[in-house]
């Protein structure tokens, strides 16, 4: 089976390497896969075993997600958006894939819909089975019309949604307006994570605190107070993984205490979380995830800038368990941050999360199964 997997990251790399993950999952089980990215390129991210389309990419603009960008930072117009369109439905038309998944579309990526409408149009010229992929928690819709449009595409297009969670912790309730026929079409796979990373086979990272922010340019204000605590925490060892551009990481490592370390964001980051003291960083699912799979004790800085909640509720659900703790961007300081570190390295141990984590490959499975029974009606 060729299988298709759009998405465009604006921000941060979560939905990219989410992305990854499932198509690793759909090669591993003997499929062709095509990973089409929209997004900026991510350097360090390995596409091996899995086909790469760049298109033209797009940034959002901050959080101010109803303006794209180009790569140079200029509001993408007209000719540059349909150049986009133009190059993912020649991709689509070279894969001729057996399945297509849009990954987040229709419930986010709006200021998108041209284009995914397009290919949406393309596929079910081609009857080729559609499926949505989303993750455990959304941003909710600020209008019932948002809610009401993604619905109505889902009935138009799509014949089923994948949802990576377990719907006894995080249902998509939580975030978004399910009626009853859009729960007929909700997969619930489980969470989608790579294996569970071996120790850091040359100690890096070991017993320090490791702060993270994914690889986009988002936490400034982040890495700001963890070079206030770290020099406020001598005897301690500070390691910032930083995203963005190399001016960005010189910027950080000029300011940096002498207990500190700074290093781009890197490849081996989840081999280092096994060995940490204490992670800091927001609450993206990805990261989420690989805090609950190595058990580090972890503090939660949530991304809440603009209209954003999503890491809010998955950073509360997850504070529950022992050695989680979250700080909210508006009471962090250097001292609070110090003062979180501090109470959790403390904590009670917690047993890695070894259980609903495989739902990339049960996505493998139900994407299989929906393509045999079209095939076989």
């Amino acid at each position: 089976m060729k299988v298709m997997i759009v998405v465009t990251h604006l921000l941060g790399t979560g939905h990219l390497t989410r992305a990854l993950t499932l198509g690793r999952a759909f090669a591993a089980a003997g499929d062709q896969v095509v990973l089409v990215s929209g997004g900026a390129p991510v350097g360090y991210l390995d596409f091996a075993g899995v086909e790469l389309v760049q298109l033209p990419p797009l940034k959002s603009d901050g959080v101010d997600f109803s303006r794209v960008l180009t790569a140079e930072g200029v509001v993408a117009d007209a000719a540059y958006l349909e150049a986009r369109q133009g190059a993912l439905l020649d991709a689509f038309a070279d894969a001729r894939p057996d399945l297509l998944i849009t990954e987040l579309f229709p419930f986010g990526r709006r200021i998108l819909r041209a284009e995914f409408t397009a290919l949406l149009l393309a596929a079910q010229t081609g009857d080729v089975p559609v499926l949505s992929s989303v993750r455990d928690i959304l941003a909710p819709p600020s209008k019932p019309a948002k809610a009401a449009m993604a619905e109505a595409l889902i009935t138009t297009f799509y014949s089923g949604v994948l949802v990576h969670s377990v719907a006894e912790i995080a249902a998509l309730e939580l975030s978004w307006p399910v009626t009853d026929a859009m729960r007929k079409r909700l997969f619930y796979t489980g969470f989608v994570a790579p294996a569970a990373p071996e120790a850091h086979p040359d100690g890096i990272g070991a017993g320090e605190v490791l702060v993270s922010a994914g690889g986009g340019s988002v936490g400034d204000h982040l890495f700001d107070a963890a070079l206030g605590a770290a020099a406020l925490d001598k005897g301690r060892r500070w390691r910032l993984l930083v995203g963005g551009n190399a001016a960005r990481v010189a910027d950080l490592r000029a300011r940096a205490p002498a207990n500190c370390t700074v290093d781009a964001a890197r490849p081996d980051f989840r081999q280092m979380l096994r060995g940490a003291a204490v992670s800091v960083s927001m609450c993206g699912y990805n990261t989420a995830l690989d805090v609950l799979q190595t058990g580090v004790r972890a503090v939660f800085v949530p991304f809440d800038a603009g209209d954003e909640v999503e890491q809010g509720l998955r950073a509360d659900a997850l504070a529950e368990q022992a050695g989680i703790q979250v700080l909210r961007a508006g009471e962090l300081t250097a001292q609070s941050l110090l003062d979180a570190v501090r109470g959790v390295a403390g904590a009670s141990p917690r047993a890695p999360l070894v259980d609903g984590l495989d739902g990339a490959a049960e996505s493998v499975r139900i994407a299989h199964r929906i393509v045999e029974d079209r095939h076989a009606g």
